[in-house]
């Protein structure tokens, strides 16, 4: 049986294989053709024996052109001759290259490098990034961008001693081991501080925007390492003067509000690197860290000063002042607790534990002036080793924490009576309302546990700009969307109170009270005061008039007690304080996700 062989396609003839009589098989290449610019090899369909040859060299061929003729015989085919002719272990010089390139970048092959970051006691971007991530794993963006330094530097030198241009960054998951990977996919991102002191190159902004614009269009929180010292100087490619035109600013703030931002930085954390971590919604950082908005040769090229590196922006500084709102003792840490500060963001978890509730019968004292740790509250109230503390030692008048109830994550905010009574100053003000803008740009509900005589008042507490700060808890409560609840524990004044009620007591899905709460528009000790201060002052006796303050004070709690306002429906309900989880669980089943008008809910989150 004779067939013919056609060319698959329009080209030139630059070898013919065979001749007329060779035995041919299956797979076998017999002629080569081109065809703009690329080699396409024939290879014969069958087995057989050549019996015409239709072209020659330098020949022009169109598609299904003939080019052979040949009688078909069974032969068998070459790739089944093949099949097992390959060295699977064989890397060809091309890959041999690119593997090579790779491997200059890890810690591996960077040991003095690496040497002294754990001579400080710290860790490699990579180190980190393991660690954080499930299995270690990272698809990594860019690993094969230098420093350009191209004008003043060799490419060997480069590649040698700036791989990745100062920054690893990449998709990978992390806490796979609590829910869908769907829910899991994250961009994370390292400076790397033995490059170049993790300074922002013109090649790691670029790569900055590619997984930032990733981040954004997928929806894909981010966590970010920034330890580093700011804009690099020395870079000497591209046609920029002053490189303001950049992108990366200006994309990671659009991400603000639109997905979890998580920064961690440790060591010095300067200028441009901090810009960055201050735009990210939670700050972890490390006793050893230091951040500021300019460096040292900064603040010295400002007339400002000679300063060491650790003598700008502490611990002790930042995280009073507000800006830490976690600080740990290591990396390691660091990225344990950033692991579970993303949960909250990512869903729910099936495996959780309570305590005892009745414990919280105990927890507010008998005694209504008698101060107490409202932390054990939170505690034993949400589920086992679920809470976490921002902020915790800046706005002390307000707690703000992530917790869960029957493993659903909400936010919880809580009057201090340790501080100043649980009265709200500015910062408690400041920190209250940043906390409400958080939950509400990832949908977390907000549980508020009131235990306040109200805002604070007086001369010093005006100085601090009073009147707008407080004012924020207002208008941020009536702007967000998702389901708020309010537990009133003891006490609940004036306007302080219906700022911890989302606006006033009708607003939240639910507003209830312990046994122990106390109500009125200011509190009783000054509202007798103000209210009875005639008929006080006429009682000339100072015993006696002290006896009648209390007898009023009495009166007014007895008026103002939470059965008083159950009983004209001003709250919801008196409850045992054991079935608070309760009213907190059915209200979150209860309550739907808000749908949105578009993709972002709000144009972000404060910085402060």
């Amino acid at each position: 049986m004779s067939l013919d062989l056609q060319s698959p396609l329009q080209g030139t003839v630059l070898i013919v294989d065979v001749e007329v009589g060779d035995q041919i098989s299956e797979g076998q290449r017999v002629a080569l053709l081109e065809s703009m610019k690329m080699e396409h090899e024939v290879l014969a369909t069958s087995g057989g024996v050549i019996t015409k040859v239709c072209i020659e060299i330098g020949q022009m061929v169109s598609e299904s052109e003939n080019l052979f003729s040949y009688e078909l015989q069974e032969t068998p085919s070459l790739n089944e001759q093949a099949s097992d002719s390959h060295d699977l272990t064989y890397i060809r010089p091309d890959l041999a290259e690119t593997i090579e390139r790779h491997e200059i970048g890890r810690d591996h092959r960077r040991k003095s490098a690496v040497e002294k970051r754990h001579i400080k006691g710290q860790r490699t971007a990579r180190e980190n990034i393991a660690d954080l991530t499930d299995g270690g794993e990272l698809t990594e963006y860019g690993p094969l961008a230098i420093a350009p330094q191209r004008k003043r530097r060799s490419v060997e030198d480069l590649i040698l001693n700036t791989p990745a241009d100062g920054m690893v960054g990449g998709l990978a998951e992390v806490n796979s081991n609590l829910f869908d990977e769907s829910q899991t996919q994250c961009v994370v991102i390292s400076y790397d501080y033995t490059v170049l002191a993790g300074t922002q190159g013109g090649q790691n902004h670029r790569k900055k925007d590619r997984l930032f614009e990733i981040a954004q269009k997928w929806e894909l929180p981010v966590i970010f390492f920034t330890e580093g010292g700011g804009g690099r100087p020395g870079d000497t490619d591209g046609l920029q003067v002053a490189g303001l035109d950049c992108l990366a600013f200006g994309l990671w703030a659009e991400l603000s509000g639109d997905v979890p931002l998580v920064g961690i930085t440790s060591g010095y954390c300067f200028a441009g690197n901090a810009a960055i971590l201050g735009c990210c919604d939670v700050i972890i950082a490390t006793e050893d860290a230091n951040i500021g908005m300019g460096g040292p040769a900064m603040i010295e090229g400002g007339g400002l000063g000679t300063y060491h590196p650790s003598e700008i922006g502490p611990m002790e500084i930042q995280t009073v002042n507000g800006v830490v709102d976690i600080l740990v003792k290591d990396e390691q840490e660091a990225v344990q607790i950033a692991k579970k500060y993303l949960s909250y963001f990512q869903g729910e978890t099936t495996n959780w534990d309570v305590k005892d509730q009745r414990l919280l019968r105990h927890l507010i004292p008998e005694n209504r002036l008698r101060a107490y740790d409202i932390r054990k509250v939170i505690d034993v109230l949400f589920d086992v080793d679920s809470v976490l503390e921002l902020r915790k030692d800046f706005g002390n008048g307000i707690i703000t924490s992530l917790a869960r109830i029957e493993g659903k994550p909400v936010g919880v905010l809580a009057n201090n009576p340790s501080h100043l009574g649980g009265a709200i100053d500015a910062y408690a003000a400041d920190k209250a309302s940043r906390f409400m803008q958080l939950c509400d740009a990832h949908d977390l509900p907000i549980i508020s546990l009131c235990d306040t005589p109200g805002f604070m008042v007086g001369p010093e507490a005006e100085k601090s700009g009073l009147v707008r700060h407080v004012s924020r808890m207002f208008v941020t409560a009536r702007s967000v969307s998702v389901p708020t609840g309010t537990i009133v524990l003891r006490k609940a004044y004036g306007l302080g109170a219906q700022a911890m009620a989302s606006g006033g007591f009708k607003f939240p899905m639910f507003t209830i009270s312990w046994p122990t709460g106390e109500f009125g528009g200011m509190g009783l000790e000054g509202a007798v005061k103000l209210g009875y201060k005639r008929e006080l002052e006429e009682i000339s006796d100072p015993k006696e008039r002290e006896e009648a303050y209390q007898k009023l004070v009495d009166r007014m709690y007895q008026v103002g007690k939470g059965l008083s306002m159950a009983d004209h429906f001003e709250i919801d309900d008196v409850i045992d304080p054991q079935d608070s989880r309760h009213w907190i669980a059915t209200a979150l089943r209860a309550s739907r996700k808000v749908s949105r008008q578009s993709n972002k809910k709000r144009p972000m989150i404060d910085t402060w």
